[in-house]
């Protein structure tokens, strides 16, 4: 090197980067530490060229870590030096962005309201009472972007120009608004628009007034949002409450609740520090909270608990400065089991006529994403459905995933690719049962295939081969000639668990839920492993019993009650007292000579229906209205003061209920309160899950134990189990960024194909 040479420090940033303010946090700190250099965005992350002595390195990326943006998330920072004949630079600048090769950097999730844009409303006379607005600490991101680097030629926000006051507001680096992509204003930004009576209204402040008149009439309005639309009505107002399930056509499943602020939420939850902070966390997901206090009774029916989140929106807080009510409910705008509406078109199609008031808006949605929703369990927020404000979030993988496609299960859908060290999971699709829902699913992969730049070499999907998810992999696996890779559901349960924890070992898996097809042909959902990233061995699990109209066992829980009778006591049932009443003998009788002569009645090991089956015995839940609504309701019954349990049979190769049945038969007869009999039932399965654990870890040498599977949705049974590995000195990891339920498969999936593929 010549003495006259200037030695160009290159730093590559890379996390969520962009669209969080990144550039102007580092051009102010390097304006403080008087850095003479450039940064720009790549599809890779943020690149930052710099002369920097050793000593100003140093603190340089020490402020970059300590100090970054609220939203940001530094991954990784790799340092490389450029030698240039004479120094470049005389001051620090913001350059254009580029892109340069297949690699991808994160790509932000939408991003609610902040709390100087709320006060920019009231100040900013060209933004007075704006809805649309936002800076680089907040608004829509995913929601928008249709390629990378992430600029606003990239994004719908491309069919608006500019004005000259967002112009200087973009390209000032002191202002917030810097690069801020979806800048706007009253004066050139996105509108609410509506047709009401005829009449196409497009101010504003007349279609606040005129929505909140209709919300305090009791009436049910629909609104475009952040991802898609929604149905909105007075979550004080049965009647509204009433209609809004009408136009939804939905029976009992609970809705999601939006107040005020969280001292509304107060009045009506229980709150403790870690729900308090994911509701005011700028992800604002819905969160499950123990009710104090009802709302209207169509709300929750027969729940206690409530789905709660904050504002998010500009108009959200408009609505309640105009309305009295605590609280509206705010569910997806669709008729239920079709994804929400993103298009004017799709919400005309299927509400129009429904509602008085369709408000649209003019900034197209290019990637539907629902609200996202959460439990604390343990202290732990624990993801039951990811969406909106974390995705497309990656996770990070401690072995090779690029080019891995994994495609997911049926229910409560996601799918996952893998592309560089990180895996990117798709938003909340849905059940694929139907064509909307399955479009949607279509059309996503295609987008963030597109998105992130992926190519795949190789495929992977459920055992299970009538999945449309698995279809759809064969339909790639043969038009592209790839490999497919088929995996055991509960084992990709357990590997999305252990992934999240970086565990690459042996462990003891308790894998608990609905249904997964088994090695064996039957239908699994109550499994013991000995298992790791790559393969398992199923070491025990709930003994099988008949499942009497297949899937339809699933929304008619007195089926499996029945099953669990005839399996054990033959056609000698001692039903409990007003159980043929409710049911019905005719209806019962049918099903016993199913079972008899084996017609449509394939066997399960499922938890998630034993759960059903005492749930209808002890006369909680006969019929579901919805998805896991009788173990849901069972949970919820269950006392806290009682600590007995029934005994279990431990078999050689599997569990036998029968100890369990007999008691609850016994107690019922005898009289014992109901919340009684459910607190016995939740503690054997603790007691249970907790007993098998430690025998396998004594047999196999297994020191971990993870759990996963909708049944550890069920919040009771996972504290206890958390309580009592605890106290035995035994290490639980229990799934939380990553679904338990089906919607963390897709994840599991991908990294059993990333481990088999290193062991190749």
């Amino acid at each position: 090197m010549k003495e006259e040479d200037v030695v160009i420090s290159v730093l590559t940033v890379q996390g969520l980067v962009q669209g969080v303010g990144f550039r102007p946090f580092i051009y102010r700190i390097a304006s403080e530490m008087n850095i003479c250099g450039e940064v720009d965005n790549r599809n890779n992350g943020v690149c930052i060229r710099a002369v920097l002595t050793s000593a100003q390195r140093e603190l340089f990326i020490e402020r970059i870590c300590r100090e970054r943006p609220k939203v940001a998330s530094i991954h990784r920072i790799t340092i490389s030096e450029k030698i240039e004949a004479k120094n470049p630079y005389t001051d620090f600048r913001i350059t254009p962005s580029r892109s340069e090769s297949d690699e991808v950097t994160q790509v932000a999730p939408d991003i609610a309201v902040c709390s100087e844009c709320l006060r920019d409303r009231k100040m900013q006379a060209h933004r007075l009472q704006y809805p649309f607005v936002n800076c680089t600490h907040c608004g829509p991101r995913f929601s928008i972007i249709r390629d990378l680097p992430y600029d606003r030629g990239q994004t719908t926000m491309s069919a608006f120009s500019m004005c000259p006051s967002c112009q200087k507001e973009y390209t000032t680096v002191c202002d917030r608004r810097f690069h801020a992509e979806p800048v706007a204003c009253n004066h050139c930004g996105p509108s609410y628009y509506a047709l009401y009576n005829k009449v196409k209204v497009t101010n504003y402040p007349e279609l606040l007034d005129l929505s909140s008149r209709l919300l305090r009439e009791g009436e049910v309005i629909t609104t475009k949002g952040i991802g898609g639309y929604h149905l909105i009505c007075d979550a004080r107002n049965e009647k509204a409450v009433s209609r809004l399930r009408e136009v939804k056509q939905r029976d009992g499943k609970p809705f999601a609740v939006l107040f005020r602020d969280i001292e509304n939420i107060r009045r009506y939850v229980s709150l403790n520090e870690a729900e308090e902070e994911s509701l005011l966390s700028w992800r604002r997901p819905i969160v499950l909270l123990k009710q104090l206090r009802a709302l209207a009774p169509s709300v929750n029916p027969g729940m206690e608990t409530l789905g709660c989140m904050l504002p998010y929106m500009p108009i959200h807080s408009d609505w309640f400065e105009q309305l009295d009510t605590p609280a509206l409910v705010m569910t997806s705008g669709n008729i239920s089991e079709c994804p929400i509406a993103i298009t004017p078109e799709e919400a005309e199609k299927q509400l129009a006529g429904k509602v008085p008031l369709l408000l649209h808006h003019n900034r197209e949605i290019h990637n539907r994403v629902d609200d996202s929703v959460l439990q604390i369990c343990g202290g732990q927020p624990c993801l039951i459905r990811r969406s909106r404000g974390y995705v497309p979030e990656p996770f990070f993988a401690d072995i090779p995933v690029e080019g891995i496609l994994a495609f997911g299960a049926e229910k409560v859908n996601t799918f996952a690719l893998g592309k560089g060290e990180t895996i990117l999971q798709s938003q909340y699709i849905g059940d694929l049962k139907n064509w909307e829902t399955y479009r949607f699913y279509k059309e996503s992969l295609e987008r963030f295939q597109h998105l992130f730049r992926f190519r795949p070499s190789l495929l992977v999907c459920d055992l299970h081969p009538d999945y449309l998810s698995s279809r759809e992999a064969e339909r790639y696996a043969s038009d592209l000639h790839l490999p497919l890779l088929h995996v055991q559901h509960h084992h990709a349960h357990a590997a999305a668990c252990m992934l999240e924890y970086g565990l690459d070992e042996p462990v003891i898996a308790l894998v608990l839920d609905g249904t997964g097809l088994g090695d064996d042909g039957k239908a699994w959902g109550g499994e013991i492993f000995l298992c790791d990233r790559r393969e398992y061995k199923r070491l025990s699990h709930l003994e099988y019993v008949p499942l009497p109209g297949g899937d339809k066992a699933s929304t008619e829980p007195w089926r499996m009650a029945v099953a669990y009778l005839w399996h054990y006591y033959g056609n000698e049932i001692p039903f409990p007292t007003g159980f043929r009443e409710r049911i019905g003998e005719a209806k019962i009788q049918m099903l016993l000579k199913m079972m008899e002569k084996g017609i449509n009645t394939p066997y399960t090991s499922s938890a998630g229906r034993l759960f059903d089956a005492v749930a209808s015995l002890l006369g909680v839940c006969d019929i579901s209205t919805h998805q896991a609504e009788a173990p849901v309701k069972l949970e919820q019954l269950a006392s806290d003061e009682h600590q007995s349990r029934y005994s279990v049979l431990i078999e050689k190769e599997f569990i036998s209920m029968r100890p369990v049945l007999e008691g609850i038969l016994e107690d019922l007869a005898a009289g014992v309160p109901v919340a009684e009999l459910s607190a016995r039932f939740h503690n054997t399965l603790a007691w249970l899950l907790v007993e098998m654990a430690k025998r396998y870890r004594k047999q196999t040498g297994a020191d971990k134990v993870v759990i996963s599977g909708g049944c550890f949705q069920n919040k009771r049974l996972t504290e206890q189990l958390q309580r009592m590995f605890a106290e035995a000195g035994i290490p639980l990891f229990v799934s939380g960024r990553i679904p338990c339920n089906d919607g963390g498969v897709a994840v599991g999936q991908l990294a059993i194909a990333a481990s088999r593929k290193r062991q190749l």
